[in-house]
């Protein structure tokens, strides 16, 4: 008896198992061969990391930049070096002090703590006031500003007629003038009339009209010399440096001064008259 039910278990087992393998297969779609190519995987793509363009003279221009905006910036109390060389507000030496000393004094004075010198051995801060490390930077962004600017020189060209209206000119004067304020240069050619022989003053003419446009902001780069085997005339305008607009300045200051004495006179010596 007991072979008997192991047997029927058994196969009760078998007929189990095979009707489930029939509803597998009845219900599992084959995939299509046709399909395996597409189904295939696919080669992994590289991720391309995108860098900024490397220019040597550009990470320089932008680090002294950023070292004159840091160079009054406020500490605070995070001072990384354990002995450092201290000035106080009015620039007196203190010598080298711990930074937890240091610390204490800015408390005590209200002050604010600024790199100088970082590079030196050891370290070289100031305590300053708030309204000192204000004026600081506004002194950094002037010098910022009347640094001349890096890079080659634009050069803009204009080519006109010497028979040229006026109406004309003045509008070219201006275009002029608006690049030179660029602090662009400016190539100016002006092609002589085929109709007649016109001396060659007459060109440096035009070329003065253009240059007196431009008061205490223009002058010549190059002066008007014959191009062209004599058929026209160029020069090249560029703004005043510096220095140059200093000189334009005293010397219209002094021309103001003497017109204000003379006319004083004048008026003296009327009044002289009048008695």
């Amino acid at each position: 008896m007991a072979v008997l039910l192991t047997r029927l278990m058994l196969q009760t087992t078998k007929i189990d198992n095979n009707f489930i393998g029939r509803c597998f297969q009845r219900h599992t779609v084959k995939p299509d061969p046709a399909q395996l190519s597409l189904t295939a995987p696919t080669p992994k793509l590289l991720y391309l990391i995108s860098a900024k363009d490397f220019s040597t003279a550009g990470n320089l221009q932008g680090e002294k930049k950023q070292k004159r905006r840091d160079a009054f910036s406020n500490m605070g109390r995070k001072i990384s070096e354990r002995i450092i060389r201290v000035l106080d507000e009015k620039g007196m030496d203190l010598g080298m002090m711990h930074r937890a000393d240091v610390i204490r004094l800015m408390d005590k004075q209200n002050l604010r703590l600024v790199q100088r010198n970082t590079s030196s051995e050891p370290p070289e801060y100031q305590l300053m006031t708030g309204v000192q490390i204000h004026q600081e930077r506004l002194k950094l962004r002037e010098q910022e500003k009347a640094e001349p600017q890096t890079g080659p020189t634009v050069t803009k060209e204009l080519n006109f007629s010497s028979n040229i209206g006026q109406h004309d000119l003045d509008t070219k004067s201006k275009q002029i003038q608006q690049w030179i304020e660029k602090k662009y240069h400016v190539k100016v050619t002006i092609k002589r009339r085929k109709d007649a022989e016109e001396p060659e003053h007459e060109m440096e003419k035009i070329f003065n009209q253009i240059l007196q446009s431009m008061p205490g902001i223009a002058t010549f780069s190059s002066r008007p010399k014959a191009v062209r085997g004599g058929t026209a005339s160029m020069c090249v305008f560029r703004h005043l440096s510096k220095k140059e607009e200093k000189a334009y300045k005293e010397s219209q200051e002094s021309q103001r001064r003497d017109t204000l004495s003379k006319d004083d006179r004048n008026s003296n010596e009327s009044d002289v008259l009048c008695q």
